[in-house]
Order: structure tokens, then sequence, then C-alpha cells
């Protein structure tokens, strides 16, 4: 039985993993169970690859962002503007108005619900680095949001998440942290509500 293998030359098999960690290739076995020859490829991953940590989307003034439908979200210099289902007007929260310190880090926390979701949103500010994740703890257990910021690194952002409302627990909120880190994985800003 005559068996044809084909060899990749060494730059191709380079092309060929290009953003894979390890790739492994075995010669068919013989007769006798051998393999013929094999070989092991291995192509670090680039170092910039390995390290890249999310970072808030971009958005311009005014442009809005769903977080579910009902829920809108945008940010003009002023500060976060949001919209609910049961708000469908309009609600602000002002980053210029003096009530909030973009020198030092801090999160804010805005909760709203219908019987089908409930919508929480908040700034966050003034930590070292670039906000990269945020992560929640709700009575309806750990979740992860979203960041947006306005172009141009202005100190100041907002997170977003969407929940499934919970049985009432007796608490008096349904958020009870939300921690910001930022791209190196350190707290950029967080809060503790109980």
């Amino acid at each position: 039985m005559k068996r044809t293998l084909k060899y990749l030359a060494g730059a191709a098999v380079t092309a060929a993993v290009a953003g894979m960690a390890t790739m492994s290739y075995a010669a068919p076995h013989d007769t006798a169970g051998r393999a013929p020859h094999s070989a092991t490829v291995t192509a670090a991953a680039p170092a910039a690859a390995a390290k890249h940590a999310p970072t808030p989307r971009i958005v311009q003034p005014g442009e809005r962002v769903t977080g579910a439908p009902g829920f809108e979200l945008w940010l003009t210099p002023e500060g976060k503007h949001w919209t609910t289902p049961d708000m469908p007007e309009g609600q602000f929260r002002s980053v210029v108005d003096g009530n909030v310190d973009l020198s030092s880090p801090g999160v804010s926390v805005q909760s709203e619900g219908t019987p089908e979701r409930v919508y929480l949103s908040g700034l966050y500010y003034g930590g070292k680095g670039t906000a990269s994740t945020v992560e929640l703890r709700t009575a309806a257990g750990t979740l992860q949001g979203e960041l947006i910021e306005l172009p141009g690194r202005p100190g100041w952002g907002v997170w977003y998440a969407v929940a499934e409302p919970v049985p009432n627990d007796g608490s008096w909120s349904f958020v009870s942290k939300v921690t910001v880190r930022n791209t190196k994985g350190k707290v950029y800003a967080s809060i503790s509500l109980r």
C-alpha cells in the first residue's frame, strides 16, 4: 500500500500556526503501529496578544447604546443619560455638577426594574490605568457588565448590565458590590453596598 505524506515547509508551518500556541502533526502509523516520524511545531503567540485586555467601548457624544429593549444609555461631556421602559423620557447623572470627584476612584449605582428585568448602571471614575472590566455581585448572582466611555480619556465612563429579577429576599439593595478593574487586573474603582 502506497502512502503519500505531504509536509509543509518551515515557513508555511509558521504561517499556518500564527496565533496558535501549539500545533502537533503526526504521520500515519505503519502496519507495525510505529509512526514513521512526527513533528511538533510550537509558535509563541505575540506577547501583546497574550496580554491584551478588553477596554471600554468608545462612543461619540449622544451615541445611544442599547443594553436591553427600552434600556438605552448615552454619554455627553456633562454626564450619563439613560432610559428604561418605565422612564422613557430619560434620566441624567452629572459628572460636572461638583458631586463627583474625578480625581479619586469611585463608582455609582443606579438600579431600576420591571417584572422582566433589572436595569443596572452607574459611573466609574478616577482610577489608575484604563478601565477594562466590571463585575457586579447581585441578588441574582455575579454578573459581568459592559463599559462605555467618550473619546479622549475623559477620566470617567459608564458601566451597565441587565439581570433577571429574583424574589424579594428582604434586602434593601439588589446590588451588593460593583468592581471595575483596569487592564492589568487591578481594582480601578469599587463600591460595596452591604
